[in-house]
C-alpha cells in the first residue's frame, strides 16, 4: 500500500501538494437567456391553456377536442416545471413590464383575438380556433429556438428542443384540420 501511495503522489523527492478539493456545485447552471425564456414561456403557456380550454365549450370535431386536451395537459405540466426551475434559481416567475422589449417582446396572442374567439358562432369557432392556436404555437417555437441557441441550462434547453419538435408537429396537425 505504501508503494502504491508513493506512485500516486509521485516521487519528486519533495512533499507533493494535495490535489485540490472539488466539491460538486449544488447551484444550478443558468444564464439570463434561460431566465428570459422561462419568464416569457410561462405566461405564453398559460394563455395557450386558456385558448385550448375554449374547445371544451364549443362545437369542434372529436380529433380537435382530443388535441386541445393533450395540449392543455402538456402545457400545464411544462409551466409547473418552469415555475419550479425559476424558484430553484431564486429568480422571479415574471419579469418587469417591458423587460423583454429588446428581443421582440412577449410573443403572446392578441387578447382581443382570444376574446373574439370566445364568442365565435358555431362552425366559425373551430376555424378561428385552429388559426389562432396554430399562430400561438408558432410563437412558442420562435421563443424556444432562441433558448436553444442562447440558453445554458441543460433542462431548459431540453425543454426548448421538445417545444420546437412538439409544437411544430401540432401546427402541422392543426393546419391539416383546416383543409
Amino acid at each position: 500500500m505504501a508503494v502504491a501511495l508513493l506512485v500516486l503522489t509521485g516521487c519528486s523527492g519533495g512533499a507533493a501538494a494535495p490535489p485540490p478539493v472539488r466539491t460538486p456545485s449544488s447551484a444550478p447552471e443558468f444564464n439570463a437567456a434561460d431566465v428570459m425564456f422561462l419568464q416569457m414561456m410561462i405566461p405564453h403557456h398559460e394563455q395557450g391553456v386558456e385558448i385550448v380550454r375554449l374547445a371544451r365549450d364549443h362545437p369542434v370535431r372529436p380529433a380537435v377536442a382530443e388535441l386541445a386536451a393533450a395540449i392543455e395537459a402538456t402545457q400545464r405540466s411544462e409551466a409547473e416545471d418552469m415555475k419550479g426551475w425559476l424558484r430553484d434559481w431564486g429568480q422571479p416567475a415574471t419579469a418587469d413590464a417591458g423587460a423583454h422589449a429588446a428581443h421582440g417582446g412577449m410573443r403572446m396572442t392578441d387578447p382581443d383575438l382570444v376574446g373574439a374567439l370566445k364568442t365565435a358562432p358555431g362552425a366559425e369557432f373551430e376555424r378561428r380556433f385552429l388559426d389562432i392556436l396554430a399562430g400561438h404555437q408558432h410563437n412558442a417555437v420562435e421563443m424556444a429556438q432562441t433558448e436553444t441557441s442562447a440558453g445554458k441550462n441543460p433542462a431548459a434547453r431540453d425543454l426548448a428542443h421538445r417545444i420546437v419538435e412538439s409544437r411544430t408537429a401540432e401546427i402541422k396537425q392543426l393546419l391539416g384540420y383546416t383543409t
